[in-house]
């Protein structure tokens, strides 16, 4: 018998060379099945007779000989199976482990059991370096792991609801693992929970760094280029380097493009500078390949604090006493502007968030970014933010610059008008809003007050000098080493403000604060004060009157502090009853201060002396920042 001019005995070994051609070679099973029918197929010709000639020679020899080469060509990759070696599986992308000759120093969790951070140092060095300390996935959790990434990609959509996004993709991962049969693979050596964690850092959240961005120790992280370890700025130890290594520039391009993919940007060599903001209000500033940085791509994020600092967490940090607190929310409660100067990293904004929390709570705030950083909990808040142009070219298509929310600002009518750093063009139209009566808040880098005005009087912000005048505070808040008792060799890095300007024109200061670095304690000056005199002329008051309105709200501060009322939705609440009601506020403090009189709270409550507001010992922090870890 014969189909299409083929024998039955070829026909095995045509059957053979598809199967495995579709198939593939390793689907041994199915390979096994098919030799079995070959077998058959091979007695059964050599019994039975073509009934047609055949015109060549060959082809009768064929069917005994076929079969055996398809039989051998079979039992070649069964010996090659058994010497094979497994491929590695890439896997997530994870730090270095710890080298065990390390001193571990501290331990905390970042997402248990999943990921905790070690900061461990070498013995012979003694540098600290920071470890994300990551469960490690097994070889087949990687395998698995590959194939949910895959499926996941091609199958998971955006919810149109507004849900959680970790709960939701928990859910659809589990339901696309089980539609794809991917968990049928499933033993004792796989973790579901192992996997669903990797799989959500690096979908869902921010990738490798996802365990840095959860820590709340961290401030700042940035990246250099490919190679190199990410460096970290923690509150306790400073500045350290990571175990997170991009080992090739792609893999660090990825990160780059998903994260301004993330905020809502567009990154290429065409546009390689970025700067965004992450979800949480992350700060990101980029560059991409090597169009500007030789080293390759670069990335700094700036974290964004989910809890603001407030003022009573400034003066838990040493940053600033209850009575340059009290003096501040008395003036800035009453439309006085301020500029706080200072240089990188030295708390600006920090301290600009703090200030706000302290004004009228029914005025009207309008704040002005290029990327958006103040949070405050304000009931009559409008925040703008700048936008880059959309043009390729020199005309700025569709550019919105600080200048224009400034003048577009000055037509919402706004009581105080917040403009987070200033450096051009938008300080003369800021100076312009304040000289009209509105009132104004921005930070700007300088040294001190006399380096800030050089820079308002100077090119590129050319503000005049008489217009100087209409600027009533200088905030001068700085980052310094302080002796450290624990560690004799290692001072401490604090932020302190170092002093407190009322500015009377562009060559006369009157300084009312002044930080004393040997004693860390504020030296008041509040005779001197030229600003409290005019409040106290505007309010038919005497100073007498207003030093007594100071002693109140240095009364309302050490209440918060001593009951722990940290959160800014406390204290907002409790100053706005103070400004609704001061008497009420202070009845209320006073009668809980005259029960606790007979026990030991009740030195919690000095008399109010203006010249002696400065921390106690036991109270004073030991570091810039406290432990947030703990």
């Amino acid at each position: 018998m014969c189909l299409d001019g083929i024998s039955r005995a070829n026909f095995g070994s045509y059957r053979d060379f598809w199967c495995d051609y579709i198939f593939g070679r390793g689907d041994y099973i199915l390979k096994l099945s098919l030799k079995g029918n070959n077998q058959e197929t091979e007695n059964d010709t050599e019994s039975e007779a073509p009934e047609e000639p055949i015109q060549s020679d060959t082809f009768d020899k064929e069917p005994e000989q076929t079969p055996r080469k398809s039989q051998e060509k079979i039992r070649k990759p069964k010996r090659e199976e058994k010497q094979k070696v497994l491929e590695p599986a890439e896997g997530p992308m994870v730090g270095t482990p710890i080298p065990r000759n390390y001193l571990i120093l501290e331990r905390y969790p970042l997402t248990p059991p999943f990921a905790y951070a070690v900061i461990a140092q070498e013995p012979d060095q003694k540098i600290p370096s920071y470890f994300i300390d990551e469960l490690e996935l097994t070889y087949d959790e990687k395998v698995l792991y590959n194939k949910i990434i895959a499926a996941l990609q091609l199958e998971l959509s955006a919810p149109r609801d507004d849900v959680d996004p970790k709960k939701y993709f928990a859910s659809q991962a589990k339901l696309i693992a089980d539609r794809y049969q991917l968990m049928q693979q499933k033993s004792v050596t796989v973790s579901w929970a192992k996997i669903l964690y990797y799989a959500e850092r690096d979908m869902v959240g921010f990738g490798a760094i996802d365990p840095l961005m959860r820590d709340p120790s961290i401030e700042d992280i940035s990246a250099d280029g490919a190679k190199t370890p990410l460096f970290v700025y923690h509150r306790r130890y400073e500045s350290l380097p990571t175990n997170l290594i991009f080992q090739n520039a792609e893999k660090l391009d990825d990160l780059i493009v998903r994260l301004v993919h993330m905020s809502g940007k567009h990154v290429s060599t065409a546009f390689p500078i970025v700067d965004a903001t992450l979800p949480g209000r992350h700060r990101l500033a980029s560059t991409f390949r090597k169009e500007v940085s030789p080293m390759g791509s670069t990335m700094t994020i700036r974290k964004f604090r989910e809890d603001p600092i407030t003022i009573v967490d400034l003066i838990n940090f040493g940053v600033l006493n209850y009575a340059i607190s009290a003096y501040a929310w008395l003036l800035l409660e009453n439309r006085a502007t301020a500029l706080v100067v200072g240089a990188t990293a030295s708390g600006k904004t920090t301290f600009l968030n703090a200030l706000l929390s302290m004004v009228n709570p029914t005025a009207k705030i309008v704040t002005i970014e290029e990327v958006q950083e103040i949070n405050i909990d304000h009931i009559n808040w409008a925040p703008l933010v700048s936008r880059l142009s959309y043009g390729i070219t020199e005309e700025t298509i569709g550019e919105i610059s600080v200048f224009h929310l400034v003048k577009a600002a000055m037509r919402m009518r706004p009581d105080i008008m917040v403009v987070g750093e200033v450096r051009g063009e938008e300080t003369y139209a800021l100076f312009q809003a304040i000289s009209t009566g509105h009132g104004g808040l921005a930070t700007m880098h300088a040294e001190d007050a006399g380096s800030a005005i050089q820079r308002l009087t100077s090119k590129p912000m050319d503000v005049a000098p008489s217009y100087i005048s209409f600027l009533d505070l200088m905030f001068c808040s700085r980052r310094v080493a302080i002796p450290n008792p624990g560690n004799v060799g290692a001072p401490k890095i604090v932020r302190r403000i170092v002093s407190v300007d009322e500015i009377i024109d562009a060559t006369k200061w009157v300084s009312t604060f002044v930080w004393d670095p040997q004693r860390d304690k504020f030296d008041e000056y509040l005779d001197k004060s030229v600003k409290l005199r005019k409040y106290a002329k505007d309010h038919g008051k005497s100073m007498k009157d207003v030093m007594k309105e100071i002693g109140n709200r240095i009364e309302v501060l050490q209440w918060l502090r001593a009951r722990n009322i940290r959160d800014h939705l406390e204290i907002n609440t409790t100053f706005s009853q103070y400004h609704t009601d001061p008497e009420a506020v202070l009845s209320r403090i006073r009668a809980e201060t005259t029960v606790s009189s007979s026990s030991d709270e009740s030195s919690q409550f000095p008399a109010v002396d203006l010249g002696k507001h400065d921390e106690p010992e036991q109270l004073k922090p030991t570091m810039g920042y406290k432990d947030s870890t703990k």
